[in-house]
Formats: structure tokens, C-alpha cells, sequence
């Protein structure tokens, strides 16, 4: 059986300015009207402080991805 061409939820993301972890996937966005992804989301850093307090979460808009490889996604933020 093939592999899906965007499994993004089991994909790291990695800041390339400071080679910080992000986390993985949590979501993605997309414009209806064209099919195109628009943006990326994962958790927020305080994982922990988040069960208490809404939602905290990064938006990382397309543009800013640079490499999307098998197990990582590099970003620029």
C-alpha cells in the first residue's frame, strides 16, 4: 500500500534560525476555493499551561516552510 502524499501530522518542524523543535503537525489550513494549503499549525511551548488556558497553538503560513522532508519540516520564523 502507498504512502499519502501529505501525512503532515507525523512530521517534526524545525525552526532553521535557532534549530528549535517545534513539535509535530497538530493541523493545516487551506483556501477552499483553490485546494492549496495556506498554513501549518502545532502546539504552543507551554504544552502544560495549555490544558488550563485556550488554545495555543503557532500558525506557520506557507510561505515560510522551506523543505518538507520525510520525518521533518523545515521553517523560517
Amino acid at each position: 500500500m502507498g504512502e499519502k502524499g501529505l501525512d503532515f501530522k507525523h512530521k517534526e518542524v524545525i525552526n532553521i534560525n535557532n534549530a528549535k523543535r517545534l513539535g509535530y503537525v497538530q493541523d493545516v489550513t487551506a483556501d477552499l476555493k483553490t485546494g492549496m494549503i495556506t498554513s501549518i499549525i502545532v502546539p504552543g511551548s507551554n504544552k502544560m499551561f495549555n490544558l488550563f488556558s485556550g488554545n495555543n497553538e503557532i500558525v506557520i503560513p506557507w510561505e515560510k516552510i522551506k523543505c518538507i522532508g520525510e520525518e521533518i519540516i523545515l521553517v523560517e520564523i
